[in-house]
This record gives structure tokens, C-alpha cells and sequence, in this order.
């Protein structure tokens, strides 16, 4: 029996750039544009219908931002995967789809190769996060105090950095996946981080990984 397609949605309120979004997703294996929206009340209403299996969200848009949206959305559906489609300069709203617990960022003028990467790493059940958006967390580091890691959490934050999954992580270090999850919890503790994209972003901000 073929698996199907796992099903995404587009949420962006420019048709030219969601055609262009379809074009490129529809181009990979195992994956569907199943339904788009142009902004976030349109999405909220899909949701009603159709339970997919990633979203794109875009931030600004009409009606219902997409920080709104996805407060909205995660909030009925907690699990849901989002990647967020960013522009330069929307960095205000960075930390509130951060701790909200959004799946990853990318730059809305990434390649098509990140763009695929990300969504592959997102369903794999990773996180993802765009370099050059990274590059642009450094310039904003903050000074924490320093936290006494053991080695099998620093290796397993630099893992969740490069977007690996539990299952991927457990694999990886050859422990079960209920070690990565207590690890995980322990360095959520640990850092005062919400989800695993704010474990990214204090990886990169005191130098625990570099980009």
C-alpha cells in the first residue's frame, strides 16, 4: 500500500509568492499543497476541515496575523507543525512565535534547497531554522549565567541545534528515546526555555554552538 502525501498548508496573503510556495513543495516526494490561505482567519477555518501535517505560515497579513493565527491554532491543536515564513526586519515578532512553539523559520527569500530541507527536517519531526537567521541572532547575544551541562546534554543540544528529531537523537547516541526526552526536559530546565526552538536560540546566543 503507498503511503500518502503528507499534506501542507500555505498561509500567505500574496497569491504570486503561495503559487510559487506550491510550485516548489509540490515538486517533492511525499508531500501536498493540500489547501491555502490568505490570511490567518482563512487558515483557522481550513483547520475546521482539514488536519495538516505542516504549515507555512506567513507573519503579516490582514484580517488575522499570523502570530495570532498560530496562537489560535496551537493553542486547539498543540502538536500542530509550523514553519515560519520570515522577512528581514519582522525580528519583534521572532520570541512570540518562538515561545508560542512554532516548529522552525525560514527567510521568504531562501532557496528552494533550504526551503525543501526545512520541511523535510520539520516532518521528520526535527526543527529548523534558517543560517541567516541565525547569523542575526549572534549580533543580538545575551549574557547568561553559565550552566553546568553534562556531556550527554551538551551532545544532545548540539543535536536538537542541527534539527534532529528524539528518534533521530536516539539513533544517533545509541540511548532509547525516554533518555533524549528526560535529557531534553533537563536542558529545557536547565536554560528556562519553553520548546526546542528556544533551545536553539540559546545555543547560539552564549556560544554553545557555532553556525
Amino acid at each position: 500500500m503507498d503511503t500518502p502525501n503528507r499534506k501542507i498548508i500555505i498561509v500567505d496573503d500574496h497569491r504570486l509568492f503561495r503559487t510559487g510556495l506550491k510550485f516548489i513543495v509540490n515538486e517533492m516526494e511525499g508531500v501536498e499543497v493540500v489547501a491555502e490561505a490568505a490570511n490567518g482567519q482563512e487558515f483557522l477555518d481550513l483547520l475546521d476541515i482539514i488536519k495538516p501535517d505542516l504549515v507555512l505560515m506567513d507573519i503579516s497579513m490582514p484580517v488575522l496575523n499570523g502570530v495570532d493565527a498560530t496562537q489560535i491554532a496551537l493553542k486547539k491543536y498543540p502538536h500542530l507543525a509550523i514553519l515560519v515564513l520570515s522577512m528581514f526586519g519582522e525580528d519583534a515578532y521572532y520570541n512570540s512565535m518562538i515561545e508560542l512553539g512554532v516548529k522552525g523559520f525560514i527567510l521568504k527569500d531562501a532557496d528552494n534547497e533550504e526551503l525543501m530541507n526545512g520541511i523535510k527536517t520539520i516532518l521528520a519531526g526535527g526543527t529548523f531554522f534558517s543560517q541567516e537567521l541565525l547569523l542575526s541572532l549572534i549580533k543580538s547575544k545575551t549574557e547568561n549565567p553559565t550552566i553546568n551541562f553534562t556531556k550527554r546534554e551538551r551532545e544532545i543540544l548540539i543535536l536538537i541545534c542541527k534539527g534532529f528529531s528524539n528518534s533521530q537523537i536516539s539513533d544517533h547516541l545509541n540511548i532509547s528515546q525516554r533518555t533524549v526526552e528526560r535529557h531534553r526536559s533537563n536542558l529545557l530546565l536547565k536554560t528556562e526555555s519553553s520548546n526546542s526552538i528556544s533551545l536553539v536560540v540559546y545555543a547560539i546566543k552564549n556560544n554553545i554552538v557555532k553556525i
